[in-house]
This record gives structure tokens, C-alpha cells and sequence, in this order.
């Protein structure tokens, strides 16, 4: 069975993803296996996703998805090259993964490629080095070294699209894997826009109450409309503002937050105990030299009690999040062939190593954390990691393995 793997967060799913899917099953053929390997609760971007892990896992399988594994907590918070190196290596370590799919603005596989050869090379990272000496951020640094080593053929640092692409060739190359990189163009413009969907302005509407059902697939919309419902969403980072500050006040040494350099941990260490709100702490915290997301990252990670430490090692196991008929006879495969272990009900971690065990308290715990963000009460309860297993789509009908 030919496969290919997505690294993704349908943040929510939109047409812009299911067009992405369809485009891939075009170009390998109809019988290609869709294998996702998904953000969890919290967003690489720095927020609480907009609906919990399982119900996005959902939305994907309905839409086009054949399997939905899962990219840890400690991981997802990374920056753009730890989280593609943090999904490439899940894809990889499947042992079934023929090809990596990725929405770029260029559309162009070689051009890509081309680039992540040249910002990989020892001379752009000593150009990247010197001007972040200098004060410039890292993607201002980077943009400098294309600069200089590319001269017109630079402009594809310039599209955010492409840039994530080309942590994924980079990473792959990192592994040695075997997997195939290919491309799907997208439009250019805003982070997080598919094709003129943007998941940034459906997130916007659906905080606002809005459903934006012209927007999204109609299964995807109606997986919204009933989390929605149950009052286990729309959620972000405001939601949970208090319970944020709480953490905060109390947290030690910033400096083994990963993503915190530079004294960047005394500005958050003084601003966390002082300030009234998290968009306060945000706003004290920032300068030039940061970007918003790099600095959300680092407090939702404080928040969370994740350290630089948790994610010294790749992800220690598989996690799946939901499947079909056709994923079911994938994971037969993955089991035979994959070199991690392969968690379906959530106990069986117990008796994993010390490193799964370890994650998976982190995992559970952050899940914790982001259910304070529900509106309903009861939805608030806490150890639901330990009782949620896979979401089963079978003939069209689902089955919500939860305990």
C-alpha cells in the first residue's frame, strides 16, 4: 500500500486542508493511505488548539484522513525546525511512509530542495550566526544568509509555507530517511492559509460564535458544531488566561524552558510575577528580537511545566488518534515494521520505558490543563488522557473508543 504523510494541525479543518488531501490522492493515486501526524492540544503557533486533539482527529479522518497519529505536547511547542524534525521522525519511524505531502507557495519540489541544501550548509549557518550576533532574529538572520547564497532565488525564505517545507526536507535528509518529499502549491499570503482558506480567520469566527460552514467541509462543521455544544470549545490561549498567571507566578528557572536564550528568561521571570494578565506578560516580554509566537510557546511550555529537557529525545512512541478501515490495515503493517511503540488504549504506556512513561504524564497533564478552558463544567474533569482511546471511522459511521 502506497503512503503518504501529512505534518499537520488542522487548526480547525478547512476545505483549503480536505483540497490538500484530494491533491495528493491525485497525484499518487487514489489507493495512496493518508497517514496525519497531528498537533495535540497546543498549537506549534503557541496557543490551546481551538478543539481538543481527538475531535480535530475526527474532522480529518471524515474528510480524507486514513490514520491521525499524534505529535506530543513537549514537541508541538517547538519551534518550526523541532516541530517538522518532531513529525518527520513519527512518519519515518512508521517504516511504511513512501512520501512527505507539504502545502508550499512555490509548488516547486527541486527549487525547495535546492534551498534547504543551501541554508543547511556550513557557510549559511556561519552568516546566520554572525547576524543573530548582531541582534537580527533568527528568520531575519536566515533570510540575510538565502540572501546572500541565493541572490533572486532568496524570495522562497519569504513565504511561510515554503520555510516549513524546507524544515521538512532538512529534517528528513537529518534522518536519512527514505522518505520521498513532494508538494501540493498553495496560495501565498497569511501563515496558515489553504488555497484562500485561512484557519486563522475561521478560528476568529468560530470565537465569535460563528460556525463558518462555507468555509469547512460539512463533516468537519458539524464535528465543530458539536464540541461546540458540549461546551468543549472554541478554546484558546484567553480562556485559560488565569490559570496560566497562576502557573506562572509560582514557575522557577525560565532558563530551562526550551526557546528561552539571551536573558530572555529575566524578562520572564520579572514580567510573570508582576503583571496582571498573560497579554501583559506578553507585551512586557516583547521586543524586536522575539517573535509573539516564540514568546507564547515559552509560556504556555512554563504553564505546562515542560522543560528543554523533555524534548532532549525525539518522541518515544506512537500515539494514534483516529482512524478508518484502510488505517486499521496500515497500523497492521506499522506494527510489524516500526521500531516504536504503538499506544492504542492508554495503559498500555504503564508498561513502556521510563522515557514513554514520562511523556505521557507530561501529555496527560497538559490535557488536564487545557480542559480548564472548556466552558462546560463537567468537561473540566480531569485524567481524560487516560481514558480516550482512538476515534474509529468505519463504513462512515465513528466510534468514540472513550472510557
Amino acid at each position: 500500500m502506497k503512503t503518504a504523510g501529512i505534518i499537520c494541525e488542522y487548526n480547525p479543518f478547512h476545505l483549503g486542508h480536505a483540497e490538500h488531501i484530494e491533491r495528493t490522492r491525485e497525484i499518487l493515486g487514489p489507493g495512496v493511505c493518508i497517514v496525519c501526524v497531528m498537533s495535540g492540544n497546543y498549537v506549534q503557533r503557541g496557543d490551546f488548539a481551538v478543539f481538543n486533539k481527538h475531535a480535530r482527529a475526527k474532522m480529518a479522518i471524515y474528510c480524507g484522513a486514513d490514520i491521525v497519529i499524534e505529535i506530543p505536547a513537549p514537541y508541538a511547542l517547538l519551534s518550526a525546525g523541532g516541530y517538522a524534525k518532531a513529525g518527520v521522525y513519527l512518519l519515518d519511524k512508521l517504516g511504511v511512509c513512501d512520501y512527505i505531502s507539504f502545502g508550499s507557495e512555490s509548488g516547486n519540489i527541486g527549487m525547495l530542495q535546492y534551498a534547504a541544501s543551501a541554508i543547511a550548509s556550513d557557510e549559511a549557518q556561519r552568516y546566520i550566526r554572525d547576524w543573530m550576533g548582531k541582534g537580527l532574529p533568527y528568520a531575519s538572520a536566515q533570510q540575510k544568509a538565502a540572501d546572500v547564497l541565493l541572490g533572486a532565488g532568496a524570495e522562497i525564505f519569504k513565504s511561510p509555507n515554503n520555510i516549513l517545507g524546507i524544515e521538512y526536507i532538512k529534517a528528513t535528509r537529518e534522518y536519512s530517511s527514505k522518505i520521498c518529499p513532494m508538494t501540493v502549491r498553495r496560495c501565498s499570503g497569511e501563515h496558515d492559509t489553504d488555497n484562500g482558506y485561512a484557519a486563522s480567520a475561521i478560528r476568529k469566527k468560530l470565537l465569535d460564535g460563528e460556525v463558518p460552514l462555507t468555509m469547512m467541509p460539512g463533516q468537519a462543521a458539524s464535528v465543530c458544531m458539536e464540541e461546540i455544544e458540549s461546551g468543549r470549545g472554541p478554546v484558546s490561549i484567553t480562556h485559560a488566561g488565569q490559570a496560566i498567571l497562576s502557573r506562572l507566578r509560582v514557575f522557577g528557572d525560565y532558563s530551562r524552558i526550551s526557546g528561552v536564550s539571551e536573558g530572555l528568561e529575566h524578562r520572564f521571570g520579572r514580567y510573570a510575577k508582576s503583571e496582571s494578565s498573560v497579554a501583559a506578560i506578553l507585551d512586557k516580554v516583547k521586543t524586536k528580537r522575539y517573535a509573539m509566537s516564540r514568546l507564547r510557546r515559552i509560556l504556555i511550555t512554563a504553564a505546562l511545566g515542560i522543560t528543554a529537557e523533555d524534548t532532549a529525545d525525539p518522541p518515544p512512541y506512537i500515539r494514534i488518534l483516529a482512524m478508518n478501515d484502510k488505517g486499521i490495515r496500515l497500523l497492521k503493517s506499522v506494527r510489524k515494521r516500526t521500531e516504536l511503540p504503538v499506544i492504542i488504549k492508554p495503559a498500555s504506556v504503564l508498561k513502556l520505558g521510563k522515557a514513554a512513561i514520562r511523556t505521557f504524564h507530561t501529555e496527560a497533564a497538559a490535557t488536564d490543563f487545557y480542559s480548564l478552558a472548556y466552558t462546560n463544567e463537567e468537561e473540566r474533569a480531569g485524567g481524560r488522557e487516560w481514558r480516550q482511546s482512538p476515534v474509529v471511522v468505519t463504513h462512515g459511521n465513528f466510534h468514540d473508543a472513550r472510557g
